[in-house]
This record gives C-alpha cells, sequence and structure tokens, in this order.
C-alpha cells in the first residue's frame, strides 16, 4: 500500500459521525491535491475491506456524487440516520457539515 493510500484511509476513518469531507479535501490533506479521483479509487476497492465510512465522502459541491440509485440512497439513508440534513435528495451543506481536521484548520 502507498504511502499516499494509507493516509487517504487514516483520514476518511477520522471523519465524525455527522460530518463529511470531499474527495479533493482529503487528496490535499493526504499530500497529492489533485489526486481526487484516486480518493474515488481507493474508497470504492477498500471501503469493505478497511470498514471505511465511505457515506461520509462527498464532492466539492456538497453532492452525493453516486450516480446509481442504490448507491445513492444508501449514502443518504448513511448520513441522514448519522442527523446530516440533505436536500433535493442528495445536497450537504458543506457550511454546516464539512469536517475540518486539526492539520486543515
Amino acid at each position: 500500500m502507498t504511502p499516499f493510500t494509507e493516509q487517504v484511509i487514516h483520514i476518511i476513518r477520522s471523519i465524525p459521525e455527522g460530518k463529511v469531507m470531499t474527495y479533493g479535501q482529503i487528496a490535499r490533506l493526504a499530500g497529492s491535491p489533485r489526486a481526487a479521483r484516486q480518493v474515488v479509487r481507493i474508497l470504492h476497492a477498500m471501503s469493505k475491506k478497511h470498514r471505511l465510512p465511505w457515506h461520509r465522502v462527498i464532492n466539492a459541491k456538497g453532492e452525493i456524487a453516486i450516480m446509481d440509485d442504490e448507491g445513492s440512497h444508501m449514502q443518504s439513508f448513511l448520513l441522514q440516520a448519522e442527523g446530516v440534513i440533505i436536500t433535493d435528495q442528495r445536497y450537504i451543506s458543506l457550511e454546516l457539515y464539512q469536517y475540518q481536521m486539526q492539520e486543515e484548520a
């Protein structure tokens, strides 16, 4: 596993319940600001194996980015179960719910 991948996994695990982070935010914190798509691939490939809270990662617009209905509904359901308010079935207020790690603040 690359150091970038290890860092991404660590960051995703640190997102508290009821908060979200963006793919780009995670990539930046992991040391590669232009690697948001790589974060997507890591989530897709390693969420189950590493028990990552994948549902807490959204796009830079504050939107659930999963396109298939089942995945999108599951992410929405899991976030709402943590108290996150979702508007228009896919939008999350980054102002209210975005998690800022200590290194970022």
